[in-house]
């Protein structure tokens, strides 16, 4: 596994920016409605943790996707099937309560890293993939975890 470049770094720490946000307005009554009156509902709490956890849940499907199209064209198939998955278990496993939906979120997570393992493994994942995904998978985790215990 080689260096995460710089700017793959920074910007995934940066995506981390909602999770920890929201998990600050879960813990901090003065930060929840700090964020509500300036933001609204949509950036507070459980609706945020949940919301921003699907989407991005969804989006790594896509980067799975990506390397999917540098399959061989024998293994493309099961790549392609792989990688729709942390799509499809956002979208029908995020509903419910937010204690649930966190707890599938967080299944959703772990599952994308096994993912993530099997691609690097396949070679079709540049060699720093698991270096970042790791911690960021690692923190993910964590953030979502303050919401279901909240």
């Amino acid at each position: 596994m080689g260096p995460v470049p710089r700017s793959a770094l920074l910007l995934a720490i940066a995506g981390l920016i909602p999770f920890v946000w929201s998990a600050v307005t879960l813990v901090s009554d003065p930060a929840y409605e700090l964020s509500y009156a300036l933001l609204g509902g949509r950036f507070v709490g459980p609706y945020l943790h949940l919301s921003y956890g699907m989407v991005i849940l969804a989006f790594m499907a896509g980067v799975l996707w990506g390397f999917a199209a540098k399959a061989p064209r024998e293994q493309a198939p099961i790549c392609y099937a792989l990688s729709v998955i942390p799509a499809l278990w956002a979208f029908f496993m995020a509903g419910g309560g937010p204690v649930s939906a966190g707890m599938n979120l967080i299944f959703g997570y772990l599952g994308l890293l096994a993912l993530d393992w099997q691609f690097w493994k396949w070679q079709l994942a540049p060699r720093w993939w698991l270096h970042l995904r790791l911690p960021m998978t690692a923190a993910v985790v964590a953030l979502l975890f303050v919401g279901v215990m909240a």
